[in-house]
């Protein structure tokens, strides 16, 4: 992953056998302090002063300075040379070279991981980022300890590229601590959008207590409350080992604390208080004889809960039709796929499509809806939707948003069955703007019912961004 993100930087130079040579040294030297090869004689194997810094990477050979590594029982001892660290950092510059530098020949760092160190050294010596989804958070500590500015944006970029709803929550706990306030902005655009597949990830129950209350007191929320209930009872769960407390009720409450406050059970469904909250144990008997009140009792009692629904997030449109038509023989399903390709020029979640309906009367539509990238299936659902006989587009969801990332085709999908005859949109643009969201289309060789970028099916695709 890391090598596709972030590939070596290729030095154009005839002695293509001495870069490939300071390469394969590079490697062996993650693990190995092996002095140069070649004897007295080794600067001339390599053309460049880069590929003769490569070859001192993690290398005894003229080291002034050792560092023992890792917190105690983990420690790695790495050899470096203050000349050049000094040159890739500031903080080196000054413990090495500045008016308090203290002249000491082997310096602890507890606090850093081994490997997220030398990744931190191989770029200063070697001009190279290698990074990799176990250990960027690491390398990004010490690129932000040591003051190593480009490597810091490179395991920005990577956390980015890589940031899903599986990681966005302790993503952005992390993002907060290293106050990288992009980072932080792109994990709150896919916990929005994608709120219920973020609040039931593993990854959830593993953020810090001033996380979950942000992410509790989050307006935009798209979520059901009753999900954000569970996953606060899954953190406090998660929270009472940490402490090495019984996972009792009486100690979820405990760590929870006054974040309890900031779940919105008065704003869920009557039957999902009823059947869930009230019976978990977590509300005192007061809360709950009080909450029950709010839902039924004109009078209703003072709550330390917030009573009013979370907004969510609006749902946009882009439309790519330009007008739409019916006639007799068109448009006709009998099992075939109506299916358009697409891409963005910015992340967003797709949370379903607008589809056409009957043009002969009201009828009920079964579709079947899918969303693949590269012919891989990224999400499918069977749904019921109703049309009225107009011409008005009917939204169909599946089950979660789906996050589309930019410059990449999707190929959008849906089978119909139902009345024969609806209308069909007609002048299609290859190209929409969507708000911010430039939209390209294209056509799909899965479409066997005619669809196409001019005209058919598919007429809007439902998006978060």
């Amino acid at each position: 992953m890391a090598a596709e993100l972030f590939p070596a930087k290729k030095l154009v130079s005839s002695a293509s056998s001495s870069s490939s040579s300071a390469a394969s040294l590079q490697q062996q030297n993650l693990s190995n302090n092996n002095p140069a090869p070649g004897g007295c004689s080794w600067q001339g194997l390599y053309p460049t002063i880069r590929e003769r810094n490569s070859v001192m990477f993690n290398n005894e050979m003229m080291a002034d300075v050792h560092f023992v590594v890792g917190p105690p029982g983990g420690t790695q001892r790495v050899p470096g040379h203050k000349y050049v660290l000094a040159v890739g950092s500031s903080v080196f510059h000054a413990m090495f070279y500045g008016e308090l530098a203290e002249d000491t020949e082997e310096i602890r760092i507890p606090d850093v991981e081994p490997p997220s160190f030398l990744a931190m050294l191989k770029y200063i010596y070697c001009d190279e980022i290698d990074l990799c989804a176990d250990t960027v958070l690491a390398t990004l500590y010490a690129a932000k300890k040591y003051i190593v500015p480009h490597l810091a944006r490179a395991c920005v970029n990577f956390l980015e590229t890589s940031l899903s709803a599986k990681n966005a929550c302790v993503l952005l706990s992390q993002s907060c601590l290293f106050e990288e306030p992009d980072l932080t902005q792109r994990c709150w655009e896919v916990i929005d959008a994608q709120a219920e597949l973020a609040l039931r990830s593993e990854g959830f129950c593993d953020i810090d207590a001033q996380t979950l209350e942000s992410i509790l007191r989050r307006e935009t929320l798209n979520a059901k409350e009753m999900v954000v209930f569970e996953a606060a009872l899954s953190w406090a769960e998660a929270e009472c080992q940490r402490r090495d407390l019984p996972p009792s009720i009486d100690n979820k409450r405990l760590v929870l604390g006054k974040a309890i406050y900031l779940i919105r059970i008065p704003a869920m469904a009557l039957e999902d208080f009823a059947n869930g909250a009230a019976q978990s144990g977590v509300l005192t008997l007061n809360e709950t004889n009080d909450i029950f009140l709010w839902f039924t009792a004109s009078r209703k009692p003072e709550l330390l809960f917030c009573t009013k629904p979370r907004k969510g997030l609006a749902p946009q449109r882009c439309h790519r039709f330009q007008s739409c038509a019916y006639r007799s023989n068109q448009w006709r399903y009998r099992g075939r796929c109506d299916s358009i390709q697409f891409a963005v020029d910015r992340r967003v979640f797709i949370a379903g499509f607008g589809l056409y309906g009957s043009s002969c009367g009201s009828a009920e539509y079964s579709a079947k809806m899918e969303l693949k990238r590269q012919g891989v299936p990224m999400a499918q659902r069977v749904i019921k939707f109703f049309s009225d006989g107009s011409s008005s587009t009917f939204p169909v969801w599946f089950d979660y948003p789906v996050q589309i990332e930019p410059d990449t085709f999707y190929t959008a999908s849906v089978v119909l069955d139902g009345n024969e005859l609806s209308y069909f949109g007609q002048e299609g643009m290859t190209e929409v703007q969507s708000g911010k969201v430039t939209f390209q289309f294209q056509c799909s060789s899965d479409s066997t019912n005619g669809t196409g970028v001019q005209g058919g099916q598919i007429p809007e695709l439902i998006f978060y961004a």
